[in-house]
């Protein structure tokens, strides 16, 4: 599975790695320099080819939602306009739930502080609600959004 280099290595730090003053290591020390070195690069080289190919995986992904999504709108043409509107609509709506829910936590932040209780009452409130909406937001954001303009092939 793997056929490049370790991925770790291990250098000789000991005091019997270091020459002694009469001993003449020059030639080995840049050996060895000179191998450690190959090692890095080699290393180097193989973790840019694992984030190649992280990069090709994510974007042929990406590449493929995209195509599915814009699949679903030309073939939902009003459904994709209609979310867009929501979209737009709940946006402002979103905005004052989240002004009104900022004021209450800053009204409430010395409480919060004090008591586990009322932190936990004010998540249980607001937390599931500002998720579901978040989500529904979310959605009808990207199923309304416009079509990216299409590839054309230049020709010359």
């Amino acid at each position: 599975m793997n056929d490049g280099p370790p991925i770790f290595t291990q250098l000789d730090i000991s005091v019997g790695s270091v020459p002694s003053p009469g001993q003449d290591r020059s030639g080995a020390d840049a050996a060895e320099t000179n191998r450690l070195l190959r090692d890095m690069v080699g290393l180097q080289q193989r973790s840019c080819e694992l984030l190649a190919e992280l990069v090709n995986q994510v974007s042929l992904q990406q590449r493929q939602r995209n195509a599915e999504l814009k699949a679903w709108k030309e073939a939902n043409p009003r459904l994709a306009a209609s979310c867009r509107q929501a979209a737009e609509s709940l946006s402002k709506v979103h905005t004052e739930f989240l002004s009104g829910i900022a004021q209450e936590a800053a009204d409430n932040a010395d409480d919060f502080t004090d008591s586990e209780y009322a932190l936990g009452e004010f998540i249980d409130r607001y937390g599931p609600r500002l998720a579901h909406f978040n989500g529904v937001l979310q959605l009808f954001a990207q199923l309304g959004a416009p079509l990216p303009p299409a590839d054309t092939p230049t020709g010359g």
